[in-house]
């Protein structure tokens, strides 16, 4: 099975998604968060980076769950315009300030 080159839109769209699982990761090792969503660490570090942009649903299921995220919220975070800067003080969508 041949796999397509991605879009610039995947691209931009892993990358948010990367920015959003480092944000929610705060002080957390990613060490920890890989262990606690049954993940490798290698996978984690990849989707963080973009390396990776479109990982399998139930991989971002079981990091968003490890983190506290509802899908709805990861969901929303990435198909939003790219912020200008990936300001980490600024709230995640559905959170308050």
């Amino acid at each position: 099975m041949v796999r397509l080159p991605l879009t610039p839109a995947e691209v931009e769209r892993g990358q948010r998604l990367g920015a959003l699982l480092r944000r929610a990761r705060g002080g957390r090792s990613m060490l920890e968060v890989a262990l606690d969503a049954h993940v490798s660490p290698e996978t984690l570090r990849k989707i963080e980076s973009g390396r990776v942009a479109t990982p399998a649903f139930p991989t971002i299921a079981a990091i968003a769950g490890a983190l506290g995220l509802s899908l709805d919220t990861v969901w929303a975070e990435i198909n939003q315009p790219q912020r200008p800067a990936e300001d980490p003080s600024l709230p995640l969508v559905g959170q308050r300030a």
